[in-house]
């Protein structure tokens, strides 16, 4: 298979995944295609399911790319067993997170709230509008929090601190992919993309670790 049809057969469950991650994965070390005798790449059935393995481990778990290339080597030497796994859209409808924008409208709609209340978390900082005044998808999931939080009497003016300290970790996230980023070659811009998902995930996972913390104490 040319790395064409390999995207072909991931966009499904992997829709985001490009040329550029493929070939980062390559020079990991993750995934050896086989080589033409005119430089092409060839993949074979086990390479896509090799593929998929590494994006469920870097989706589903967070893993960094050394211990998913350790679990691999396992994994290849008969030392472990991985259990299969149901494939898990990226979204809903499998469209691609960025692809289908909404109005205040829709994402109102969307989380069974007033419109009025997707505004005031706007004038709040909350949410953030894109140029055309739409809203990314994963928006959806930040109103629907901000609602059933103010079902206990926690105000949406209350939210904004919760934007302060997202728009500092990703400060932290920035710094640290950005010598990547300004590479031009494809593979550093895909390391970067790859870095800054890992990083972010794992800056997600010590709020919510450091949060069910301080609250278990809340209570005798």
């Amino acid at each position: 298979m040319r790395i064409s049809d390999v995207l072909a057969a991931l966009e499904i469950e992997f829709p985001a995944v490009t040329t550029s991650k493929l070939r980062f994965l390559e020079e990991q070390g993750l995934v050896e295609p086989v080589r033409t005798s005119a430089g092409y790449r060839q993949y074979s059935p086990a390479d896509i399911e090799r593929l998929r393995f590494v994006l469920r481990q870097q989706r589903d778990r967070y893993m960094p790319l050394k211990v998913i290339g350790e679990r691999l080597a396992a994994l290849d030497a008969g030392e472990e067993d991985e259990p299969t796994s149901p494939a898990r859209l990226a979204t809903r409808d499998g469209v691609r997170p960025t692809g289908h924008r909404l109005s205040a409208h829709e994402l109102a709609s969307d989380a069974h709230v007033d419109e009025v209340f997707v505004t005031e978390l706007v004038a709040a900082g909350v949410l953030r509008q894109n140029g055309n005044g739409s809203f990314d998808p994963w928006t959806r999931e930040v109103v629907a929090s901000a609602a059933a939080l103010a079902e206990h009497g926690i105000d949406v003016r209350h939210l904004r601190q919760f934007r302060t300290a997202v728009d500092r970790q990703v400060d932290l996230v920035d710094q640290l992919v950005a010598p990547l980023r300004g590479q031009r070659s494809a593979s550093s811009r895909a390391h970067a993309g790859t870095l800054a998902a890992e990083v972010g995930e794992l800056c997600a996972r010590m709020h919510t670790a450091l949060v069910r913390a301080a609250v278990a104490d809340l209570a005798p």
